[in-house]
């Protein structure tokens, strides 16, 4: 085998390994979304159902809150140790706690230690969570080619999308196949259970996706700092600013159109959840194709040439794509989407080689973990409830969503003025 060739296959084992873990994290995302009904009647006592619900989505947030914890602990692990051995424990950490979930006794069993188990549980993959995406997209960028690095790093975003659509998919097929008794009795688990086989799939991969080549070399030429998080504290606070505040609005309108939407138009608009869930299948497909030819035009074009026509085609499309959607036809809910994905899969695609050219070396890690993930924290997983609250307290204005992605993106905006074009530079 030639070495070109050689080289080829190592750097296509890289990149499936890379992404991998962001399958098994969105994956559980979405199963436990759809399950969170059955599962609160499992782990909850049964007086009240929205008590219940509440608690299951309860005990789902509680993950989010370790995010930024996780990230300081594997920030850590990979900039002193290496990508490769922080990415091999976050795909652990993620899918033994995913796997243990299907085998938890009820509350019917052991009362309320089944509801404190699944909370540790979720805690522990909250901490994985914290440094599984930011990791991936270290360690790809790191891996690529100069002039690939936002092609490679679009495909851990890819990933994210890929977990989603598994866990509809097979959450929808267990639902279709199981009667709601037998659904209740041991059907929720059956998903849980198959995370295992992406997990052990996941693991293998990583065990034999090399060596941290780039790590090893920035080692030699500038050693990571003693103790990362204080150099990045003492050093890079403004540049871990402008990755919040653009994170703020990539998580919104991750969360508001990929996740909330279907519901809220369920809710406020009598859509048909099949409609609204038929197409935003169809819609992430879209994405996810898109996503990696994204990643190609911001190596040709720069990153923030895409970042700009992404910002501005959610700031002057947002409110007409809204107001299409808001004719309740299937048709009219379709093609908003899929103008949405548009704009989504070019967001999607530069932000990782962007946050990555963003910090040295000796603290990337750290660095890219905590921004990105104390501005999901803080923004991005509480966009469902913010903008269910917007409506509530304008009095049913249900514009309120649109309004709310619309300013985050005019934020990202001008942050993204006050941040360095990065694809041509060398990476340190």
């Amino acid at each position: 085998m030639s070495t070109a060739n050689k080289s080829t296959k190592i750097d296509k084992r890289s990149l499936i390994a890379g992404f991998s873990g962001n399958i098994l994290e969105w994956y559980d995302f979405t199963v436990y979304g759809f399950f969170a009904t059955v599962i609160g009647a499992q782990f909850f006592p049964d007086e009240d159902k929205v008590v219940q619900l509440i608690a299951a989505f309860g005990v789902f947030a509680a993950g989010y809150l370790m995010r930024p914890l996780g990230g300081v602990i594997f920030g850590h692990i990979g900039d002193k140790q290496g990508r490769k051995k922080a990415l091999l424990i976050s795909v652990l950490m993620m899918a033994i706690p995913t796997t243990l979930i299907a085998f938890l006794p009820t509350y019917e069993q052991i009362g309320w230690y089944s509801a404190l188990l699944l909370v540790i549980l979720r805690l522990l993959q909250g901490l994985s969570v914290g440094g599984e995406f930011t990791g991936s997209i270290s360690f790809l960028v790191e891996r690529a080619p100069k002039n690939k690095r936002g092609f490679f790093g679009s495909w851990s975003t890819f990933g994210v999308f890929g977990g989603m659509l598994l866990g509809s998919a097979l959450a929808s097929i267990v639902t279709a196949l199981l009667s709601k008794t037998q659904l209740h009795d041991f059907g929720w688990r059956i998903p849980f259970l198959f995370g295992a086989v992406i997990g052990v799939v996941g693991l293998y991969l990583r065990k034999g996706m090399g060596d941290d080549e780039h790590f090893e070399k920035m080692k030699k030429l500038a050693p990571a700092e003693k103790t990362p998080l204080a150099e990045f504290w003492a050093n890079h606070k403004m540049k871990a600013l402008k990755i919040m505040l653009l994170s703020w609005g990539f998580g919104v309108s991750v969360y508001l159109i990929f996740i909330f939407l279907p519901s809220y138009l369920h809710t406020f608009h009598n859509v048909k959840l099949s409609d609204a869930l038929s197409a935003h299948t169809i819609s992430i497909v879209v994405l996810m194709l898109l996503i990696p030819l994204f990643g190609i035009l911001t190596d040709k074009f720069g990153r923030k040439k895409v970042l700009f026509i992404s910002l501005v085609g959610f700031v002057v499309f947002t409110y007409p794509l809204f107001g299409l959607m808001f004719e309740n036809t299937y048709l009219a809910i379709l093609a908003s989407m899929l103008a949405f994905s548009v704009f989504e899969a070019m967001f999607q695609a530069v932000m990782p080689a962007l946050m990555t050219e963003t910090f040295p070396a000796s603290v990337r890690y750290t660095g890219l973990s905590v921004s990105y993930n104390f501005s999901l924290a803080l923004f991005g997983g509480t966009t469902p409830l913010v903008c269910t609250w917007l409506v509530k307290v304008s009095g049913g204005n249900v514009w309120m969503p649109a309004y709310y992605l619309i300013a985050t993106c005019v934020i990202a905006i001008i942050t993204a003025l006050f941040i360095p074009e990065t694809y041509k530079k060398e990476l340190d």
